[in-house]
This record gives C-alpha cells, sequence and structure tokens, in this order.
C-alpha cells in the first residue's frame, strides 16, 4: 500500500492506494488562511501537522489492514511558500502563501537583476519564495537573521514526517533560487536573494527517497516496517504525474478555480518573457510547462454571485452544443493576469454590451473568454517550442459539455475527458511513492487514465472563434492603462 498526500491551500487530503496504484479510500481535513493586511495570505504550518494527524488517524481506523502494509508515502504541496525555520527547526513565523503579493517591489528588482531569469527559466513572480525572503531582510530583519533554513510546504510536511531537511526538484523550480536547467541550487541565484546554499533543503527527484517515516507517528498511524518518504512534488507536477503528462506532447487543460494549461517536455527550454512557467518534471530527466490564467471557473463564480443563479444553472441555459461565438466579450483579468501579460493591475470587464444583452449571452461571453485566456497560454507555450498534442481536460468546468467544446474549438485541438476516477495531486503522489519504492517504472506507473469521451473541435466554426480571438487579443493592449 502506498499513501499520497496532497497539501493544498484550503485543505490536506491523504489518498490510499493499492499495490497497483488503484484508489481505496481517501480522507480531506480543511484549514483556514490568515489575511492580516491587504494582499496578505499567511497559514501557520502548525494546521498542515494538525491536519495530516488528522486524516491519518482516520485512515488508520477505518483501514488498519492497510496502514499496516504502507510502504511509501509522496508529499505535494502548494508551491512558493516560505517556511521559515531557526537553527533549532522551529518555524520562525508563519508561511507565506503562493497568493501573497506583498512582495511586488522586491520581485521587480530581482527580476530586474543581470542574470535571474536566465539561471532560473522564469520571471520572477511576487509569489515566488524568493521575493518573500527579500521582503522579510526588509521588513522584518531580526526574524530573517535567525532564518536557518527556508523549506516549501510540501518540504515542511516530509520534515515533519522525517525529521530531515529535503525538497523535491518540482517544487524548489518556483522558488527563483534554482538553476531549473541545472536541477540544482545556484549560487548566483542566491546571492541575488541574500541567500545562501547553506540555508537551502538537500535537493531530491520527487520519485526519490528522501528519508523515512519517523518511528513514532508510524506507530501512532498503524505501520509497521520501515516506510519511506520520496521528494514528492508540487502540486501541478503531481497532477502532472496523476493524469500521466510526463513526456513531450502529453499535457491537460485544468478548468479549475484558475486554469492551467500544462505541458510535459523532454528538455529544457525556456522562454520567461512569455510568462509561461518552466520547471523542473518531478521525475528526473523531464521538465514541464504550464501557462496559468488566474480566473478561469472563478470568472463563472463571479457571474453566480453577481446573478444570483449557480454555476450549474448558468452553464444549463446554454446547453451541450456550441453554435458560434457571441458578439459580448469577456476578459476574465478579475485579479490581473499571469500568461502571457504578467499584470498584476489589469482588470477584467465585458465590451460590446447592447440593450440585447441577457444573463445567458453575459454566461455565453464569460466562458468563451476563458477558452481565449487559455488559447493564449497555447499561443505563449507553442513559442517555446512545446507540442500540445494530446491533451486531457480535468477541473469542476468540465462538467459544462458547452465550454469544454468552446475550448475544444478555440484551441482547435481535440480533448479528452478522463473516465470517473481519482487522478488528482494526491494519486501522483502516491505514484512518486510507488515508483521510489520499487514497485514499478514511471513509463509503468504514471500511465494516463481511461478516457470516457474525446471532444472534437467544430470544424465549421473554428474560423468564426479565430476571429472572435483575434479581437479578444486585440482587446487588452487596448484597456490595459485605462483603469
Amino acid at each position: 500500500m502506498y499513501l499520497g498526500l496532497d497539501l493544498g491551500t484550503s485543505g490536506l487530503r491523504a489518498l490510499l492506494v493499492d499495490g497497483a496504484g488503484v484508489p481505496v479510500d481517501s480522507v480531506s481535513e480543511s484549514y483556514a488562511t490568515a489575511n492580516p493586511h491587504a494582499g496578505w495570505s499567511e497559514q501557520d504550518p502548525a494546521v498542515w501537522v494538525a491536519a495530516v494527524d488528522k486524516v491519518l488517524t482516520q485512515m488508520a481506523s477505518q483501514h488498519p489492514n492497510e496502514m499496516a502494509a504502507v510502504q511509501g508515502i509522496g508529499v505535494s504541496g502548494h508551491m512558493h511558500g516560505a517556511v521559515c525555520l531557526d537553527a533549532a527547526g522551529s518555524v520562525l513565523r508563519p508561511c507565506i502563501l503562493w497568493n501573497d503579493t506583498r512582495s511586488f517591489a522586491e520581485a521587480a528588482a530581482l527580476d530586474g537583476t543581470d542574470q535571474v531569469r536566465a539561471l532560473s527559466g522564469n520571471i520572477v513572480f511576487p509569489g515566488f519564495t524568493a521575493p518573500k525572503l527579500a521582503w522579510m531582510a526588509a521588513h522584518e530583519p531580526e526574524l530573517f537573521e535567525r532564518v536557518a533554513t527556508v523549506v516549501l510546504p510540501a518540504g515542511y510536511m516530509n520534515h515533519h514526517l522525517t525529521g530531515e531537511l529535503f525538497a523535491d526538484m518540482s517544487d524548489s523550480a518556483g522558488t527563483s533560487w534554482l538553476d531549473v536547467g541545472a536541477r540544482d541550487w545556484s549560487e548566483v541565484l542566491l546571492g541575488a536573494g541574500g541567500m545562501t546554499r547553506g540555508q537551502m533543503p538537500r535537493l531530491v527527484e520527487g520519485s526519490e527517497v528522501g528519508g523515512t517515516l519517523r518511528p513514532d507517528l508510524a506507530q501512532k498511524w498503524g505501520m509497521k516496517g520501515t516506510v519511506s518518504v520520496v521528494g514528492g512534488a508540487g502540486d501541478n507536477a503531481a497532477s502532472a504525474c496523476g493524469v500521466g503528462a510526463m513526456k513531450e506532447g502529453e499535457g491537460f487543460v485544468s478548468l479549475g478555480t484558475s486554469g492551467v494549461l500544462l505541458t510535459g517536455r523532454d528538455g529544457y527550454a525556456p522562454l520567461p518573457e512569455s510568462a509561461v512557467h518552466t520547471f523542473c518534471h518531478a521525475v528526473p530527466g523531464q521538465w514541464y510547462q504550464m501557462g496559468v490564467i488566474l480566473a478561469a471557473t472563478d470568472s463563472l463564480n463571479w457571474l453566480s454571485r453577481v446573478t444570483g443563479a449557480s454555476p450549474a444553472d448558468l452553464s444549463r441555459e446554454l446547453g451541450e452544443e456550441i453554435t458560434g461565438p457571441a458578439r459580448l466579450r469577456f476578459l476574465p483579468y478579475l485579479s490581473g493576469e499571469r500568461t502571457p501579460h504578467n499584470d498584476a493591475r489589469v482588470r477584467g470587464g465585458f465590451l460590446n454590451i447592447e440593450q440585447a444583452t441577457d444573463r445567458r449571452a453575459m454566461t455565453q461571453a464569460v466562458m468563451e473568454g476563458v477558452a481565449f485566456a487559455l488559447a493564449d497560454c497555447a499561443l505563449a507555450l507553442e513559442k517555446t517550442g512545446a507540442d500540445l498534442r494530446s491533451l486531457l481536460a480535468i477541473g469542476g468546468g468540465t462538467a459544462s459539455s458547452y465550454w469544454v467544446q468552446t475550448i475544444a474549438t478555440v484551441l482547435g485541438k481535440p480533448l479528452d475527458l478522463p473516465a470517473a476516477g481519482d487522478f488528482g495531486a494526491a494519486l501522483g503522489a502516491a505514484r512518486l511513492a510507488m515508483v521510489g519504492c520499487g514497485a514499478g517504472s514511471v513509463d509503468e506507473i504514471m500511465v494516463k487514465p481511461e478516457v470516457r469521451a474525446t471532444v472534437q473541435p467544430v470544424a465549421e466554426l473554428t474560423e468564426a472563434y479565430a476571429e472572435a480571438f483575434a479581437a479578444y487579443r486585440a482587446s487588452y493592449p487596448a484597456i490595459r492603462d485605462l483603469a
């Protein structure tokens, strides 16, 4: 048996799988985020420790025989968070999360520093880890001086489980301290951010054993013998492991709160100015790239709050089949935009509102706006040489056939819908544990889910949507400086 732990922003999920990687059961526990000031987002790592103890204690009570057979654990975590430890290993302050924007000035300064983009392969976004420590140096100097080690959320969970300080490549790639091509900490990048290699955890691959479970925890949770803990992964890399998006041309579109277009890469091909993320994958010798939009289903949730109709009701009004693009245009920049604009200030809006505009037209425009934003990501990825051959469609938004068909037609690519099952970050983390424990190779374990349907682009509407996408792309430079 194997365990995958998905340490998310809003809660922790434990997934128990058998020796074939088939899910047996899962248990979840939610927790809150603190926002002490505008733009701040923090969590006390103690809530993660309490959550993992609660879910695994419950799992042990429900499945004692299976938990006794656990051989390996993998952890997936929300990326970029800064957990600062002192020389005794104690947490110095709450973790500054990925969606915290306080370090925007420090991020801009680092991003403009010579060699930073070239070595890290990415723009330095305010959410990344390095600018958070630069912010601490400027605003919390007494705490900064006491920082002995910085770990990411998944790395802190690994530390709790094993007592060791180690981190995987995929998670570490989002710090702006890692030479992503060389898969090692960079003295130049660390120096630019006022850090040293001695403050970094030991690097391992996501499928490599980093330590063993502490005997007291193993006994508490009913596990027998030695339990290996692998490097694990950042959440998107773990999700890619869960859906088998490992190699060149294999990818997925995720329609969640935010939107992600991700593809595996066999080599390292960064293009920072495109605002595409180029990160190490969770297994040796592989990388992945992704475009990220900040409001996918969140855009529909916003319309739901404004209109008083549920997202499902809004979607139902559109039916199942697309008939062509709306004249009404929606720009989904509700919280700014990541790929390809790297613009935290821009805001969304509707264009071409008229007397006849109704709720149905607004819903269609919102879905099309998100599809166009994902097409922007596809163009940015293709500029790096990525070949988006095979794409799965995952996430809550895929419940709308209309939305999936819109995205397939706008992208001009078929989208596979996986059969019902568990294929998220927790499964990816469990799969990494399986590989690390010798249950099989990456090719044998990281397989794609069964496909229940393939949604094809509507050929006769491709040209109309291409014209609408061109109009959408022209809108951003026109409205960027109006606010």
